[in-house]
């Protein structure tokens, strides 16, 4: 089996198109299902967010798995597929480990450095576990990808490339009604992109804020939260006309804020919307209707912003830190699976050792059978040392060829030289790993002693 991820990005696609990719809800649920159920499939786990839709899979083979997930992320969206391919990457193998740590980082983000990747990558994971579509491989590939971000964002300064899409659309809001102190802001939606929009105003000294959406007792708890208070989402016309600034992030899946509802509104100054929702929650139209501007994912996508590192206040140096921790946090992550792999045609030897041993011992008692007791374990204790010691070098150097690249070529030589049932790896349990290791390290031990 094989890790497999295929993907879209706004730096792969236009905005439009990974509105009608992206999946949320039970939509998104039925993805996955969908996709785990291909034959070549045995899991996967989806992120899906507002600028990003990937799926990582693990496969039995590489075209495969590539044609079962496009086909799915195809049907599912009702994107042609030659259309679709055109925006496509994919990466194989050590490529994407490489590529969801970067993720995780917020290397690839649309605001370098953002950390709400974070909170994305770890929500995708427990749905994958909470539906049962992800496995040993892809919950300890996703486990180490959150490790390290977390440890990106607490050991070097790539925060200060962009706090988030949030913080950059405030920006862009200042430029057009000046400071925000005093202003009266709208949140459309009590998600965590809502939750985030909240704190991130609070910060900003907007002190008058009201949360917006459907289920009210959600927007309640989320307008608590920063002194705010909380209306009906059918009052958010009425609301409209007090406001300053909107920030929508339903994840409604159609459009809740249109032109129309926009142009009745009665205003005697400028209306910012922030509209952080894919696909759209406020209609492109509004921007016709005089003062009111409108900033989406689409036009700060054209506009590139976020994907500029500022190199004069330590970005730069920020962002080739956490590369270099990537760097090295893949190399380790690699090298520790590769190691782990031959693993189990190391417990296939030591228990075809252990049967041989078993049975030679058997067979001494059979033909001497007036052997007392004392003697007899002696001569068993012997034997069984004997074995580890000799195997002990072999199987300590094979493991550590093993976290080389090519590396499972050790495994197989050892299964060809001494002739191990090619099943046997498969069925290995934890606790015969654990086992083996533990006598590893006890004839390590044993070894020093007798050398010093």
């Amino acid at each position: 089996m094989s890790l497999l991820a295929v993907g879209l990005s706004h730096r792969t696609a236009p905005v439009a198109l990974l509105e009608r990719v992206s999946a949320s809800g039970d939509a998104l649920v039925k993805l996955l299902h969908d996709i785990a159920r291909d034959e070549h499939v045995s899991e996967v786990m989806i992120v899906s967010t507002c600028n990003r839709v990937e799926v990582y899979a693990e496969v039995d083979r590489f075209h495969g798995g590539v044609t079962a997930v496009t086909g799915m992320l195809g049907a599912h969206s009702g994107v042609p597929q030659e259309q679709l391919t055109r925006h496509l990457y994919v990466h194989y193998e050590d490529r994407v480990v490489e590529h969801l740590f970067t993720v995780a980082c917020g290397l690839d983000s649309m605001v370098v450095g953002e950390g709400q990747i974070l909170g994305q990558v770890r929500q995708s994971l427990r749905l994958a576990q909470e539906q049962g579509t992800a496995g040993t491989i892809l919950n300890e590939l996703a486990q180490q990808a959150l490790r390290v971000g977390k440890r990106a964002h607490t050991e070097t300064g790539i925060d200060r490339a962009g706090a988030s899409l949030v913080g950059v659309g405030l920006t862009l809001a200042e430029r057009v009604l000046g400071p925000l102190q005093g202003r009266r802001a709208l949140v459309v939606g009590a998600g965590s992109m809502s939750a985030l929009s909240t704190a991130t105003l609070g910060r900003a000294g907007v002190t008058d804020i009201v949360v917006a959406n459907r289920t009210f007792e959600r927007a309640a708890r989320l307008a608590q939260s920063v002194g705010g208070r909380a209306v009906e989402l059918s009052d958010v016309e009425r609301e409209l006309a007090a406001a300053d600034l909107v920030i929508s992030c339903t994840g409604a899946g159609s459009v809740v804020i249109d032109t129309e509802m926009v142009a009745r509104v009665p205003r005697g100054k400028p209306l910012f919307l922030l509209d952080l929702a894919l696909p759209h929650d406020v209609d492109p139209g509004v921007r016709t209707v005089p003062g009111v501007t409108l900033v989406d994912l689409e036009s700060m996508q054209q506009a590139g912003l976020g994907d500029q590192a500022d190199g004069g206040d330590g970005v730069s140096e920020g962002v080739a830190a956490v590369r270099a921790i990537v760097a090295a946090e893949v190399c380790g992550y690699l090298r520790a699976e590769r190691a782990a792999k031959v693993t189990p045609t190391v417990v296939a030897l030591r228990s075809k050792a252990a049967d041989v041993v078993e049975a030679e011992l058997g067979r001494l008692v059979t033909r001497v059978p007036e052997m007392d007791e004392r003697v007899r374990g002696e001569i068993a204790q012997t034997v069984r040392r004997v074995v580890d010691k000799l195997l002990h070098e072999p199987t300590v150097r094979v493991k550590r060829l093993a976290a080389s690249p090519a590396g499972d070529h050790y495994a197989e030589a050892l299964r060809e030289l001494f002739d191990l049932n090619p099943k046997v790896p498969e069925a290995v349990t934890r606790a015969d790993v654990a086992e083996v290791e533990t006598v590893e390290t006890g004839i390590t031990g044993h070894a020093g002693e007798e050398d010093a």
